[in-house]
């Protein structure tokens, strides 16, 4: 008989659950929660590759930031936290040194819902994301087209049903996007 699954994990636990030879499901961990998500549907790719793309060509003129997306291994050196969000940027300083333990300052963290992760992006991470100070957190929401954006200093979230705008430090104009072109039809 094997061992009973732990009750609270470390990072360590989740990076040798993690197989590198295929991205589902996916493994997290935040504040020693295991979080495991399946194979996203097809229309979450969709709206993860638009946002990315979008924020890609963005980023190449306004140099204040590098965009990737998961797999990662952010874990602000926490021994009980690791995350994989769908979209992030970090700045170039933190992205030159290709090394996830010195990515500290998470300047935009976006996630598109799934059915599977609705609790973990709205509560869990979101309060995880806010204690590390992330500066926006969007969290999109492809069915309802719309989304919910977080700042560190919000106990409610603002809800945006037109547009998405982020104005980093640094940068000459603001990044926008909006719901209708991120939301359209294939």
């Amino acid at each position: 008989m094997g061992m009973p699954a732990p009750l609270y994990y470390t990072a360590d636990m989740v990076r040798d659950l993690i197989d590198e030879s295929r991205p589902w499901p996916r493994y997290e961990l935040v504040y020693g929660e295991l979080l495991v998500s399946p194979a996203p549907r097809a229309w979450h790719q969709e709206i993860v590759l638009r946002l990315l793309v979008a924020l890609r060509l963005y980023l190449a003129r306004e140099r204040v930031g590098q965009v990737l997306m998961a797999p990662a291994d952010i874990s602000w050196g926490r021994p009980d936290t690791i995350v994989q969000p769908d979209v992030f940027v970090f700045p170039l300083d933190e992205m030159r040194t290709w090394d996830w333990s010195r990515m500290m300052t998470m300047l935009l963290c976006a996630e598109v819902l799934s059915p599977s992760s609705l609790h973990s992006d709205r509560f869990t991470k979101r309060r995880l994301y806010q204690e590390e100070q992330v500066q926006l957190y969007w969290i999109v929401d492809a069915d309802a087209r719309r989304v919910e954006v977080w700042r560190p200093d919000l106990a409610f979230p603002e809800f945006e049903t037109e547009r998405i705008t982020w104005h980093p430090e640094g940068a000459s104009v603001p990044f926008v996007m909006t719901l209708e072109e991120l939301f359209r039809d294939a």
